[in-house]
């Protein structure tokens, strides 16, 4: 979803930081439509398959966006295909780069999570916290991330991993992510349908749009590497909130029909997933760095209205 949205900036801009985008390929283990106004292609394979990773760097890209994962609720249920694909497919990305040589030295930028941290957790997570994945997902992740440093220390590449909050309202059906409820309660009754809610309102999480998650990946692609230093990795800023408060917000956005359209039906083993998350950010580096996030949750729903259901939402009510 979020690779779709990047691309349709993408040839919406026609430019990344200034300079012309002369070609894109867009990789999936399904086929993509494209349509952009500079040559393009759509390649289809398994990024964890021998060989695949070459054949993507046969062009010799200058930017390359790394988001392909299994999700963490599915990550979670089947680890084999967890690591394969989260593990496995980074790895042979980055060394295929390595096996080109020469002055090749791609920005990369990886897609990373804020599940690369595990409880207990101080009232906010700063930029000092350390990694203690409490999940597959979030161990693979922060694997990825160790490599990326690792191998833009030695030259080999010139990476950037950005963690993303919990990326909401995303449209569409509901996938296998753990955290998928937290956008089903906003997007269904947005659309006049029921949505469970597996987890009590007092859960807290971190937020970002989708809109905002693409802003993240642009800022990120045209960073200079000698701003990021040794430390490669950043958690990206965000929205702190409830699920107790993104009701309020549906609420105040759309009405109390829409709010009345949750059910609470609790799920233990999604409880027990999202119990080790983190909850809140001091993300200090990469405001200092540029990166901007949503000013509330009330304005992540306001986007997705736009975006998704082509709707002008309501204006905000209240003292200027």
């Amino acid at each position: 979803m979020i690779g779709r949205k990047l691309v349709e900036r993408l040839a919406r801009d026609g430019a990344v930081s200034g300079q012309a985008i002369g070609e894109l390929t867009l990789h999936d283990v399904v086929k993509q439509p494209l349509d952009v106004r500079f040559e393009a292609n759509s390649a289809v394979s398994d990024l964890s398959s021998p060989g695949a990773a070459e054949k993507l760097l046969a062009g010799r890209p200058d930017l390359i966006f790394h988001l392909a994962a299994v999700v963490s609720g599915e990550a979670e249920a089947d680890f084999d295909k967890g690591y394969r694909v989260n593990l496995d497919g980074t790895r042979l990305l980055f060394e295929a780069i390595r096996k080109v040589g020469g002055d090749y030295k791609p920005r990369v930028v990886f897609a990373s999570s804020i599940a690369v941290f595990g409880a207990p957790f101080p009232q906010a997570i700063d930029d000092e916290f350390l990694h203690a994945p409490l999940t597959s997902y979030g161990t693979q992740k922060a694997i990825g991330e160790l490599l990326l440093a690792d191998y833009s220390r030695r030259g080999l590449l010139d990476g950037i991993g950005i963690r993303l909050p919990t990326i909401c309202v995303r449209p569409g059906r509901p996938n296998k992510a753990a955290s998928g409820f937290f956008s089903g309660i906003i997007r269904e009754p947005l659309s006049g349908q029921e949505a469970l809610l597996p987890v009590p309102q007092t859960v807290r999480h971190w937020f970002a749009s989708p809109r905002a998650a693409v802003g993240f990946l642009l800022h990120a692609a045209a960073l200079a590497g000698e701003a990021l230093g040794a430390r490669r990795n950043l958690t990206m800023p965000g929205v702190c909130a409830t699920v107790g408060e993104q009701i309020a917000a549906l609420r105040k956005v759309a009405g109390d029909q829409a709010a009345k359209l949750i059910r609470p039906e609790p799920d233990p083993a999604i409880m027990r997933i999202v119990g080790g998350w983190p909850q809140n950010f001091d993300p200090k580096r990469a405001l200092s760095l540029g990166f901007r996030a949503d000013a509330s949750f009330e304005e992540i729903i306001r986007i997705h209205i736009e975006d998704e259901l082509q709707k002008t939402p309501a204006p905000r009510t209240g003292r200027a």
